[in-house]
């Protein structure tokens, strides 16, 4: 947990999902991780987590700071 210059608590995450999908008519395992990013009650929240806990989340999509990376804004959680 860090806090923004204005005292907004925030929260620097890195988010995996795992699966599998059909594509092409075939069974296809499929893993990914990405940059996240909460703030406020949401990254409070999220900090109390165990690791491993398995969540639904809603946001948008952002380069990074060094524009070389993707980055996920969380503003909406629901545990799965």
């Amino acid at each position: 947990m860090r806090y923004t210059p204005a005292g907004l608590p925030a929260l620097d995450l890195r988010l995996e999902h795992g699966s599998r999908q059909m594509d092409a008519g075939q069974a296809r395992d499929v893993k990914l991780a990405i940059k996240a990013m909460a703030f406020g009650t949401l990254a409070e929240r999220l900090a109390r987590q165990n690791l491993g806990s398995c969540f639904r989340f809603q946001g948008f999509l952002a380069m990074s700071r060094n524009g070389k990376s993707v980055v996920l804004h969380i503003q909406d959680i629901q545990q799965d």
